[in-house]
């Protein structure tokens, strides 16, 4: 678990090679339980395309507004500290908004983003089927 903006910010410059998985939500949280099952079910099968680190919501405001985290959890990708994007089917491509149906959708995920990214692509279509992927609407405020 990453504490720390510091902690954070080190992660997201210095693994290279390695699609890192952020997963913003809270400890208690019942579909942050779930997909925390998820990715510690995955992470062996895992290990030479992603590293996973958790991070508190309560504990990281800065990341947490950087982010436009709203809803959780929330799951952010990096290759080599470059955001990677997915077309999810939703209106936000930044980020996997609720937890992963199933540990095989969080694996299918993580190998698109990382042959993409070795490639050179940060944004992919998703190979998670419309059914498995949670729905939600964006509401906007006026300022």
């Amino acid at each position: 678990q990453l504490v720390t903006k510091e902690e954070i910010d080190y992660v997201i410059r210095n693994v290279s090679d390695l699609l890192v998985v952020l997963r913003f939500g809270r400890d208690g949280d019942v579909g942050c339980l779930q997909i925390d099952d998820v990715l510690a079910k995955a992470r062996p099968e895992l290990a030479h395309m992603a590293t996973v680190w958790l991070i508190d919501v309560d504990k990281n405001p800065a990341y947490v507004s950087y982010f436009d985290i709203t809803m959780i959890p929330s799951t952010v990708f990096f290759y080599n500290a470059q955001h990677m994007k997915c077309d999810y089917g939703t209106q936000d491509h930044t980020k996997w908004i609720g937890p992963f149906y199933s540990k095989q959708d969080f694996i299918d995920l993580v190998e698109v983003l990382y042959k993409a990214a070795i490639h050179g692509k940060y944004i992919v279509d998703s190979p998670i089927t419309p059914s498995n992927t949670p729905q939600y609407t964006l509401l906007y405020k006026d300022f």
